[in-house]
């Protein structure tokens, strides 16, 4: 009876000390899996550029965080476009449908009605230079609208007029394109303001 008991014991004693070394395993292979999942994830977002022969490491960042800066710089260039006009109609035919890449139907809207109005035959018919300065642009990153505040210089044959332009708008993120590249159209779009501020003559030499 001891010898059997003494053999249970030892049997006992062998079944925990595998249970144990066989949990430790598991442990380890998931803690090990865990680790090794992260480092990868993490060694994807380390991106090396090479300048010549030398490589640099950048890094990847997520969208969300540029989401602010691409929205602004989108909401520029398309002020850029649409209110930096020439005495050319080709030009402004050209400039009109790239910024038509980067807003909704209510930019459409604005332009069909300054050209009902004949806003871009007078820049044609009169020399006309018109060029946007943009002061600051208010952005909503949680509602995504923007508020844009800028000045446009109207430079005519005998006088420069200084306009103050106060637009609004929304933005939303759609696929990327070689006709959009942020990947961000405007919409809802209208302006606020657009009152002259001062007007100057040319000096006649």
């Amino acid at each position: 009876m001891p010898v059997l008991k003494n053999l249970e014991n030892k049997i006992k004693l062998v079944l925990t000390v595998c249970v144990l070394f066989l949990t430790g395993c598991i442990i380890v292979s998931v803690a090990s899996f865990l680790i090794a999942r992260n480092m990868v994830t993490e060694a994807q977002k380390k991106i090396y550029v090479l300048d010549g022969n030398v490589p640099i490491f950048v890094k990847q960042t997520d969208m969300s965080e540029t989401f602010g800066v691409e929205a602004k710089a989108d909401i520029e260039y398309f002020h850029h476009l649409f209110f930096t006009l020439t005495p050319d109609d080709k030009y402004i035919q050209y400039t009109m449908e790239k910024a038509m890449y980067l807003v909704d139907e209510t930019g459409l809207a604005q332009y069909n009605g300054l050209k009902e109005k004949g806003y871009y035959n007078n820049i044609i018919s009169n020399s006309m230079v018109c060029s946007i300065f943009c002061d600051s642009i208010k952005f909503d990153e949680k509602k995504s609208t923007f508020t844009y505040y800028g000045r446009q210089r109207i430079e005519r044959r005998t006088s420069i007029l200084m306009r103050q332009l106060v637009t609004a708008g929304s933005i939303k993120r759609i696929p990327r394109s070689p006709n959009n590249p942020f990947g961000l159209l405007i919409y809802n779009w209208r302006t606020l303001a657009n009152k002259d501020i001062e007007e100057q003559e040319k000096s006649n030499y």
